[in-house]
């Protein structure tokens, strides 16, 4: 599995979408946390990183665990059952909207689609506000077309990509995420859940089933009307698209 150029990859897609305003940082300080998380898929991974950060050197030891998940994947492991709950857990809590594919990768190729998705779901429905803006973050990189690898998950039947792929459609969920995600940006009213979930928001009517019109009305209502600079500007790129 292919992970160094992520960085480059997140630059360059950046770029691609001219015309958008970047995200917004988000307004819930939870770095602490996601530490924590990466101490955990340390842990988890057997990864030949330090198991905690030095004072002060937060940013440079996230670095040097990213860089020793990148590693470990090149070396086409067999993922413990273990590995799934913590990658997810730090894909959500990631704070950079395009480094967390860096957890959600390793995750699709070992769990597949639906599990990923399933997980990132329930998320949505019911995390916290935190971690529902970070799964709506992380569904992005869920999409991922997967390349042949040599990572999979311990004891699993599925060998190698290519069954992985016929076993486990890529739309898979996608239809339930669009309802949940319009029905949670109507619904919430925390801003770093209805920024990170708009961008990835149908606002088409076409998109849902009848029963759902009106709230897709109500969504674009709201996002045109907010008082968020980036919500604005957004939803207006979205409706014209």
């Amino acid at each position: 599995m292919a992970v160094d150029g992520d960085e480059t990859t997140a630059r360059g897609a950046a770029s691609a979408a001219q015309g958008f305003m970047a995200l917004p940082g988000r307004t819930e300080d939870g770095r602490q946390l996601f530490l924590r998380c990466l101490a955990d898929v340390i842990r988890v991974l057997s990864l030949d990183v330090a198991p905690e950060p030095d004072a002060g050197d937060e940013r440079q030891w996230s670095r040097h665990v990213r860089g020793a998940l990148r590693k470990a994947c090149r070396q086409e492991p067999e993922l413990p059952e273990a590995s799934f709950g913590v990658l997810m857990k730090a894909a959500v809590h990631d704070p950079d909207p395009s480094f967390n594919r860096q957890f959600v990768e390793p995750a699709l190729h070992a769990f597949g689609y639906r599990r990923v998705r399933s997980a990132l779901l329930d998320c949505l429905r019911t995390g916290t506000d935190l971690e529902r803006a970070g799964a709506a973050r992380a569904w992005y990189w869920s999409a991922l077309p997967l390349r042949p690898s040599g990572v999979g998950a311990e004891g699993s039947d599925i060998g190698g990509q290519a069954e992985a792929a016929a076993a486990d459609d890529r739309s898979v969920l996608v239809g339930e995420w669009h309802e949940a995600a319009l029905r949670e940006f109507v619904r919430n009213e925390h801003l770093d859940v209805r920024r990170c979930i708009l961008p990835g928001l149908p606002l088409r009517k076409s998109a849902y089933p009848p029963e759902l019109h009106d709230v897709v009305e109500a969504a674009v209502m709201i996002a045109r009307s907010h008082p968020d600079e980036y919500i604005r500007h957004r939803v207006e790129h979205q409706v014209r698209g």
